[in-house]
């Protein structure tokens, strides 16, 4: 569900608008996850020394002392403490994941607040082609007391899953990328009502926002619970 946005410019980036749109937002003690875009040193120490949330952050080859070390570390002699495998959309796919502590007396990571090291390994398989395999390298301000390699994947897969649950749905079911609304601050309101619909269906038990668009068009009544109407909440259908 989305709960806060900020529109980025056309002279700008995606990085200096991680604060912004953070601040207002009570994280204490959440977990934070971001593309690799956002594993910016900085900004991570603000997240943990100013909101005291924890992070999973993705290092990938433009931060290089850090991928490096993580690179470098002995994974071949940790063994694997978590798998999981799923088949659907034309393919198979298996992740394993391996973790190791950072410890500061050996020079730790070069990334702020890093208390354990993850390795990630995913093993793809399309129909009728060949298998891919890939290594993704993260860290976490998360102690191994504080977490498990399971609940490191589920994090870690979770944020790979935002492109389906959100991104996904208001490109294709909403239409967002075919939109003709480019004039002053239309974009962003239209972006807002967009997750504003997709947050309210989530809320209500919509495991189908197509199908439940499709319902609410051929039948409008279906929207009133949405709009705080509960006179008749037997309109309201996935």
């Amino acid at each position: 569900m989305t709960l806060a946005q900020v529109e980025v410019g056309a002279k700008t980036n995606e990085t200096t608008h991680f604060r912004p749109l953070l601040a207002p937002l009570g994280l204490a003690g959440t977990v934070v996850t971001f593309d690799a875009l956002h594993s910016v040193k900085a900004n991570i120490s603000w997240l943990v020394e100013t909101k005291k949330a924890h992070y999973i952050a993705v290092i990938k080859a433009n931060q290089p002392t850090a991928y490096s070390q993580l690179a470098a570390l002995a994974w071949q002699d940790i063994p694997v403490q978590h798998t999981a495998s799923a088949s659907g959309h034309g393919r198979r796919e298996s992740r394993s994941i391996k973790t190791c502590g950072i410890a500061d007396q050996l020079g730790g990571i070069a990334f702020p607040h890093a208390r354990l090291a993850i390795r990630v390994h995913r093993r793809r398989k399309p129909t009728g082609e060949r298998e891919t395999r890939e290594s993704v390298y993260a860290v976490t301000s998360l102690d191994a007391h504080q977490t498990d390699p399971a609940d490191l994947a589920a994090a870690v897969r979770g944020h790979w899953g935002v492109e389906n649950s959100s991104h996904h749905i208001s490109n294709v079911t909403f239409a967002e990328d075919a939109s003709t609304v480019h004039t002053g601050t239309a974009p962003r309101a239209m972006a807002t009502l967009r997750n504003l619909a997709i947050g309210a269906l989530k809320a209500l038990g919509a495991d189908n926002i197509a199908k439940t668009t499709r319902a609410i068009r051929d039948e409008p009544e279906r929207a009133l619970p949405i709009l705080g109407n509960t006179n008749n909440p037997d309109t309201y259908g996935t």
